[in-house]
């Protein structure tokens, strides 16, 4: 599940890549690209509670590999999409593909780990992984190719999909084809818990978005680097970043997952204050792969707490841990960005680190969910034609 969490996610990193292009070869404004950049990540992270919700009325593994093909699909349609209005619905069919994917992807990566943190941070490092490699991969065959190559990119998803369907049942039920049962959290769901958590999930995206849209050009405009070396600041965020999504897991499964949350935060809040306070950029940078690790740390854990927190609704837990929270983070960017207009980027870190303290202080709202495992009653004919129904 976390090497199906690289491909869908792939796709996520793919559309910023073609958007350079699209300016390039179809001439479209920066209001424009904003447009599609709005139809990719609003629109995919706003719907996923609704496929959350439709996975906990019976759950839908199809839409694993049906999600990420769609996806794939999406972006591939740019290549023949001549008018604004079609790129714009390409694009938006790639973001819905990538919604589908999630809860689900994520329901059964759970089945998969049990409670197991630091499993669930390996299908969430998965989905990091995959981020990165959408520009890796997409930029340099866009420069070989133009906008048309990209119909090649629908390849990964058909290749994985491929193996999704042959595997999945296998790798997640056994070989013998009897169906292995994720066990049953009892209780009620604890939405006022879960509403405090997408509080800090929501608080913890702002401070995420905020570093990797602005780190570059802090690099660059404030320690007179070159643009490389800004790029190379934004490279060390994110990949030590997956380090410390795994971290996050195992700690929690050490010390437990609201510790791990809570001193993840505590560390990312001294992380931060040195980046923005650094007098060189070496220093900087050293302070940039401090804060990668330790804003990271509570990511994966977000998702199993929520799971826990609403045990009945596994799927809308997912959708708005994996998508809606994190995405309505990501709007107060464009409010950064004025600040460091009005100011400088010195300041808006500065900013990003109160921002963290607040995260800091809103995880001490959260407590250890009461759920209570117990493996499914034999003859539980409801369930078992449920499950039926989703292979």
């Amino acid at each position: 599940m976390a090497s199906a969490h690289v491909f869908d996610d792939f796709y996520q990193g793919v559309v910023p890549a073609l958007l350079p292009f699209l300016v390039a070869e179809r001439h479209y404004s920066y209001a424009a690209i904003a447009g599609l950049t709005l139809a990719a990540n609003l629109l995919s992270s706003v719907v996923q509670p609704a496929f959350g919700w439709w996975g906990d009325r019976r759950p839908r593994r199809w839409l694993v590999p049906a999600g990420m093909l769609t996806a794939g699909v999406g972006v591939a349609l740019v290549s023949v999409s001549p008018d604004y209005w079609m790129t714009w619905l390409a694009i938006a069919l790639s973001g819905v593909g990538v919604a589908a994917f999630h809860p689900e992807a994520a329901r059964a990566a759970r089945q998969a780990a049990g409670d197991s943190n630091r499993a669930m941070s390996v299908f969430a490092l998965g989905g990091n992984v995959g981020f990165a490699l959408g520009s890796l991969v997409a930029t340099p065959l866009l420069l070989v190719t133009g906008l048309g190559g990209s119909a090649l990119l629908v390849v990964p998803a058909a290749v994985m999909g491929g193996i999704l369907l042959l595997r999945m049942r296998t790798v997640l039920d056994g070989r013998t084809g009897e169906l292995k049962r994720l066990p049953r959290l009892a209780g009620r769901d604890d939405w006022s818990s879960f509403l405090r958590l997408t509080a800090v999930v929501v608080v913890r995206s702002i401070v995420f978005f905020g570093t990797i849209s602005f780190i570059a050009l802090y690099f660059i405009r404030d320690f007179g680097t070159s643009a490389v070396v800004g790029g190379i600041a934004l490279t060390v965020f994110l990949v030590s970043g997956a380090a410390g999504t795994v971290i996050g897991g195992w700690l929690a499964d050490t010390m437990g997952r609201i510790v791990s949350i809570r001193l993840g935060f505590a560390l990312a809040v001294p992380s931060m204050l040195g980046m923005a306070l650094a007098q060189d950029w070496v220093t900087g940078m050293v302070f940039t792969a401090l804060a990668g690790i330790t804003i990271y740390m509570p990511f994966s854990v977000f998702v199993i707490l929520g799971q826990d927190y609403l045990p009945n609704r596994i799927g809308i837990a997912s959708g708005v841990t994996v998508g809606l929270a994190v995405t309505v983070g990501g709007l107060f960017s464009p409010l950064l960005g004025v600040i460091a207009d009005a100011t400088d980027l010195r300041v808006t870190f500065l900013i990003l680190a109160g921002v963290t303290a607040l995260a800091l202080a809103l995880a001490f709202l959260l407590r250890e969910p009461a759920v209570i495992r117990h493996p499914r009653p034999a003859g539980d004919a409801t369930a078992e034609a449920a499950e039926e129904g989703a292979l």
